[in-house]
């Protein structure tokens, strides 16, 4: 295994290799097309509205600092670009989950060696919408307050100047909770244990986040890594000691 820091892009590079693989392209196939739709959708508003976004959150300066524009101005378009990436990836998850959950799931099949070609069941994706939706719940409950703080924070002169790194530190962090989280949840692990675990392994989940987060910026490649995300953070699940498929508690 490579060292802690070099973890994340290793287990993400493998989750691409798994969900292009034949047997799990079919499971692919819903949540890439789920966030097809919704990054067209989020990109033409994002046009339409980035200059307005950005004219808001710069801070008033007095004349004689006008100067400072310059230098202000691509820090601000940089925390727009974060705030809009942030809100797509949480709807995408969100709306996503149930499909993203059914992955984490096969993938853990064929990464455990059980089968190489999973079974595709309708009644089995849909009997996992309920759960996969009460869990997406517990995220938003959990990020909502921390972003809704960021937001305010943006907004506020001269504190706002610290909103970019830490936007870009909590968005690496919920990168690693909204993936681990679904190989977790499919291991009955409560969102409790599940952050414990990744606490434990800090170093490990700040690497995964941060490959996920910086890849997940890229138009256009960011649609493909959200599912090889789902299967990198499954194999993270597996190989740092995560518990098998329906095992006993």
């Amino acid at each position: 295994m490579p060292p802690s820091f070099l973890s994340g892009p290793h287990y993400l590079g493998k989750g691409l290799k798994l969900v292009l693989s034949p047997g799990l392209r079919l499971f692919v196939l819903l949540p890439l097309t789920v966030n097809l739709l919704l990054f067209a959708a989020l990109v033409g508003l994002a046009v339409r509205q980035f200059e307005l976004w950005v004219d808001a959150l710069m801070p008033s300066l007095p004349q004689w600092l006008a100067f400072l524009d310059y230098l202000l101005w691509p820090l601000f378009v940089g925390l727009v670009v974060l705030m809009v990436f942030f809100t797509f990836t949480l709807l995408a998850n969100v709306i996503a989950a149930p499909f993203n959950g059914f992955l984490a799931e096969k993938v853990e099949v064929v990464v455990r060696g059980e089968d190489h070609f999973p079974p595709f069941h309708w009644r089995e994706l849909l009997d996992m919408a309920p759960r996969t939706f009460s869990r997406e719940w517990r995220k938003l409950t959990y990020l909502l307050p921390r972003a809704l703080f960021l937001l305010v924070l943006s907004f506020i002169p001269v504190l706002n100047l610290l909103a970019p790194p830490l936007w870009l530190l909590f968005g690496v962090w919920m990168m690693a909770v909204q993936y681990i989280d679904y190989p977790a949840d499919n291991n009955k692990l409560s969102w409790d244990d599940m952050l414990a675990w990744l606490r434990a392994r800090r170093w490990q989940s700040l690497s995964f986040g941060g490959i996920t987060y910086a890849a997940l910026l890229v138009p256009g490649l960011n649609l493909l890594i959200m599912p090889a995300a789902v299967a990198g953070a499954t194999l993270f699940w597996v190989r740092e000691g995560g518990l098998p498929v329906h095992s006993p508690r």
